[in-house]
């Protein structure tokens, strides 16, 4: 049990009057019933766990943590807590769970769909004060870290270590390692690396009630037993807050080539895909596909974005990455490749990158189009896994469904995972707009044989 922090009377008096006055604010807060209300003696509980910088109720403070990163969902919560260790995290679930006091676990709130923000005046618990690097074994290739650790910043401390870490995301320089274990996140390199359920060894998890759950492992086999954890991978804190990640991090490569190719059609792109598989092999670390309105989305309302291909335009684009420890090898298959399917006619143009600059120019095009997107306006997001076959079928015929409707249809994503992400933007007001079910109520990704792992509505 942590000690209890002794504050005087009078200040004591002052702040907790404050926090409770603040975190009590107007009735019309919505909530739900079934869950009790934050009461003068939990804010003086939390206080005493955590101490007066680790409880936010000031309405301004809380403004941000309230709304998603995008601005569609916004929550009415009017307490959020910052433990800094899994005890106090034990202790705040605890307390709430005897009180029926519903809470909302927050990593860095880059999430798409609003899992990370309340829906009513959930208490919100942060994990961001945990952000420790516990040990690194370049042996083994393995990092311990606590969960609000982020993941640019992991990837930058193993790297100097000469190691990567196995996934890659567009806001890699927010989102938490805690988050990205929780939403079981796929990313860039995930053709290459695999699943989270893959590379995580181990993890430390606060149940609902309090108890703590000592599942770190830092050894790549362990065969004794259920693997509990992987209950957690993909659970999105619906199961316990993640508290603490073990986590296998592959050898940095020492050879990164980025292709950025133009195709007539999705058909020539899924067999560019399957000549780079035969091709590239072992050294193959991403394939992304975008569509032409995904590009001139992103060109439009991101100036700082640059077109690789100005001098063509085909209705596909793909960015193509290997990973490998040897320049002159890895450079030469790459060449053939594409070579090979230009004289096939799977592509129409292309172009190497010629130094880090150029490949980072390239991803950042691939990597900002949700954001050209949000700065577009309104914005429906599906993201969908589909059969190959199926992937950009589904946005041709959402293209055609809904070509009566001033709105505007985008589908890009990774090649290697099948997975789609398909954008509907309106130009028209959220009022106005078809509702956002349109898409599930069709039955079309049920049809296909898709997994939808997240959908919703961008303002």
């Amino acid at each position: 049990m942590l000690a209890r922090r002794a504050w005087p009377r009078a200040s004591s008096h002052i702040i907790l009057s404050k926090l409770v006055r603040n975190a009590q604010t107007a009735a019309a807060t919505p909530r739900r019933d079934e869950y009790a209300a934050i009461s003068d003696r939990d804010i003086a509980f939390f206080l005493d766990v955590l101490g007066d910088r680790g409880v936010i109720t000031d309405p301004d403070a809380l403004q941000p943590l309230n709304r998603d990163w995008i601005g569609k969902y916004e929550g009415s919560s009017r307490l959020a807590l910052k433990p800094q260790n899994t005890e106090q995290v034990s202790q705040i679930l605890r307390h709430c769970n005897a009180n029926r006091i519903a809470v909302v676990p927050q990593g860095g709130n880059t999430g798409l769909v609003g899992g990370s923000v309340p829906l009513f005046d959930e208490v919100l618990i942060m994990t961001g004060a945990m952000n420790k690097v516990i040990s690194f074994d370049p042996v083994l290739g393995m990092l311990t870290c606590e969960a609000g650790c982020v993941l640019e910043q992991l990837d930058r401390h193993v790297g100097e270590q000469g190691h990567t870490m196995p996934l890659d995301l567009g806001a890699k320089g927010s989102c938490q390692i805690g988050g990205n274990v929780s939403t079981n996140a796929g990313g860039l390199r995930y053709l290459r690396y695999g699943s989270m359920h893959g590379n995580v060894s181990g993890l430390e998890v606060v149940l609902a009630d309090g108890t703590i759950l000592d599942l770190m492992s830092t050894l790549r086999k362990d065969n004794t037993g259920y693997d509990l954890k992987q209950l957690f991978i993909g659970g999105e804190g619906t199961l316990g807050i993640i508290t603490k990640v073990a986590m296998l991090c592959p050898v940095k490569p020492a050879s990164v080539q980025v292709a950025y190719l133009a195709v007539p059609t999705f058909q020539h792109a899924q067999q560019v895909f399957q000549k780079a598989k035969q091709h590239l092999g072992e050294i193959l670390s991403a394939f992304e596909f975008l569509d032409h309105p995904s590009l001139i989305m992103t060109l439009k309302h991101l100036p700082n974005i640059k077109n690789p291909l100005p001098d063509i335009q085909t209705p596909i684009y793909l960015v193509v990455e290997t990973s490998g420890s040897n320049l002159e090898h890895d450079f030469g298959k790459l060449e053939v490749f594409l070579e090979e399917a230009y004289n096939d006619e799977m592509i129409a143009d292309g172009t190497i990158a010629q130094d880090s600059s150029q490949q980072a120019s390239i991803w950042n095009l691939r990597e900002s189009i949700s954001e050209g997107l949000r700065h577009a306006g309104a914005v429906y997001k599906y993201d969908l896994s589909l059969p190959p076959n199926d992937m950009y079928k589904l946005v041709e015929e959402m293209r055609s469904r809904m070509k009566h409707l001033p709105v505007t249809v985008v589908g890009y994503g990774h090649m290697g995972d099948s997975n789609l992400h398909l954008n509907i933007s309106p130009s028209m007001t959220r009022r106005s707009c078809p509702t956002s079910n349109h898409l599930c109520m069709s039955g079309q990704p049920a049809r296909r044989g898709a997994s939808v792992p997240s959908m919703g509505w961008v303002r």
